[in-house]
């Protein structure tokens, strides 16, 4: 399989994560950590759910791999996120060491990872991590309409 079926693959998974998401009120936002092929966290937002404000799909996914992991260094992991990660999401993933991140949407109001700031590819920080973009963008944003659509209708 090659790496553009292997990001679409995730980051549909990363999408039924975030559906999860919705189910429970919370913003529909996904994240899958795989390495070597294999999912080692999930997790979808659930600040709504949890009364937590750093329960972050991407926070939630940190916290879920690191049960299965003898390390917090994610050297080798690449997250898939269906939204691009905040200030404090981007953080996170850098202070994990996460090697790479797929995003699906941008997030022109928030993002930290190209749209408003650069956490993943700033040489002054600790870490660099390889992006790629639009995977799945338009599916993600669709989700992310669509849930807020129906808020505002109600």
């Amino acid at each position: 399989m090659d790496d553009l079926q292997n990001d679409e693959l995730f980051m549909r998974a990363a999408l039924d994560i975030a559906i999860v998401a919705a189910r429970h009120e919370d913003v529909p936002v996904g994240c899958v950590l795989v390495e070597n092929d294999v999912v080692i966290g999930v997790g979808e937002n659930r600040r709504e759910l949890d009364q937590d404000p750093t329960a972050h799909a991407e926070i939630v996914a940190l916290r879920d791999a690191t049960f299965s992991r003898p390390s917090w260094r994610m050297d080798e992991v690449t997250a898939y996120v269906t939204l691009e990660p905040c200030v404090m999401c981007a953080g996170a993933l850098l202070n994990a060491r996460v090697r790479r991140v797929v995003i699906g949407a941008l997030d022109e109001k928030a993002g930290a990872v190209g749209s408003r700031y650069n956490v993943l590819s700033d040489p002054r920080l600790l870490h660099e991590a390889s992006l790629t973009y639009g995977v799945l963008a338009s599916e993600s944003a669709e989700l992310l309409r669509t849930f807020f659509e129906e808020r505002r209708a109600n």
